[in-house]
């Protein structure tokens, strides 16, 4: 596999909503599950941008007997309509990639069965989305940040954009590229973003400013990353010409990583003022068939050996407190000391609002 590609796949899992590496264990003995629990496979639905280590999954099978099977059924948006449309039905046991952006429309659907997972008292009760109800647990959470080509602005001598503001200057005309907030979970964590900084009517006049100052929309992180963007190698191998692009704090590390030879520093920075928190969670099936298998792989999700396999993996931070990351995340990551954030009630009344009076604002 090319380094391009590598890149391309990896980085994939640090956006929710896009493809990324296959994440399955293999299925042996008896693979039926009653009502009862009894089978020997667990079935984890989720975004196409799940990744875990083979070893890690290996050791699940070891400590419960259970072979954990992934379906991955899209992006983000796309896998969460999947089980709303089989509610009660579910393809499987646990579906894995509801986040703080789309938790309201699960819950209203009422896709989950509650369940209190052993170890949650581990998990800080400001990333628990559910206020206590234990319909889902969280796994993860990262930050939709704004990221920039350090080559570009260094030949150009320019200071890379900081924050919203700086974004809408003449000076960074043309330059930045984003993901549709309809199609895409960065997309629309990137529009929140700019609500929670401007204000319920506010964010709409900056949007306004970000469209005269040449903003591009795009479908898909993917395309956005690893075509638009000049500073990830999928950009620079596709001759993309924009030097901003709303991705991850955590996406620097993945450039690093993968790179022949490994660079001493990220070739791409991160504008730390246009962050916007990411939380991610998993839940038990309504209506799984193996409800016992899935109460462990929910268990299994938030142990320190999983929550520390994440990092470079799936490029996200682990919520345990006592997960620790990995010297190259450490190193090459950006910690953002305070995003943007907004209660799952707000994101609930006026996510689909903002998501139409956004859509007629720039991109008709």
């Amino acid at each position: 596999m090319s380094t391009t590609k590598k890149i391309t796949v990896t980085a994939l899992a640090a956006a929710l909503g896009v493809s990324t590496l296959a994440a399955c264990g293999g299925s042996s003995g008896d693979d039926s599950a009653g009502a009862g629990g009894s089978g020997k496979t667990v079935t984890l639905v989720s975004h196409d941008s799940f990744n875990a280590s083979p070893a890690v999954l290996k050791q699940f099978t070891a400590e419960t007997g259970y072979t954990v099977k992934v379906l991955k059924s899209g992006d983000a948006v796309e896998a969460l309509n999947k089980e709303i449309l089989t509610k009660g039905s579910p393809q499987g046991d646990v579906f894995f990639g509801v986040d703080n952006t789309t938790l309201s429309r699960a819950l209203d659907n009422d896709l989950f069965t509650p369940y209190e997972a052993e170890g949650l008292e581990r998990v800080p009760e400001a990333v628990r989305l559910d206020g206590g109800r234990h319909r889902v647990t969280p796994v993860d959470s990262g930050d939709i940040c704004v990221n920039y080509d350090k080559k570009y602005f260094a030949d150009r001598k320019l200071a890379p954009p900081q924050t919203f503001e700086d974004l809408a200057e003449p000076a960074y005309r043309n330059l930045l590229v984003v993901e549709n907030a309809e199609r895409s979970t960065p997309g629309l964590g990137f529009l929140l973003g700019t609500a929670a900084a401007y204000g319920d009517k506010g964010w709409q006049d900056y949007w306004k400013k970000l469209r005269a100052n040449g903003v591009k929309v795009v479908d898909s992180w993917e395309i956005a990353y690893n075509q638009e963007f000049s500073g990830s190698a999928g950009g620079r191998a596709a001759k993309g010409d924009r030097p901003l692009v709303v991705s991850y704090a955590s996406s620097p590390p993945v450039e690093v990583l993968y790179a022949e030879p490994r660079p001493k520093a990220a070739p791409t920075g991160v504008s730390t003022g246009t962050c916007f928190r990411q939380t991610e969670a998993a839940g038990l099936l309504r209506g799984a068939r193996n409800e016992a298998g899935g109460k462990a792989l929910l268990d299994f999700l938030i142990s320190r050996k999983f929550q520390e396999d994440m990092p470079l993996n799936m490029f996200v931070n682990p919520v345990a407190e006592d997960a620790k990351l990995p010297p190259l995340f450490t190193e090459f990551g950006e910690v953002i000391a305070e995003p943007r954030t907004m209660a799952p009630e707000r994101i609930a009344k006026n996510r689909d609002q903002w998501i139409q009076s956004w859509s007629s604002l720039v991109l008709k």
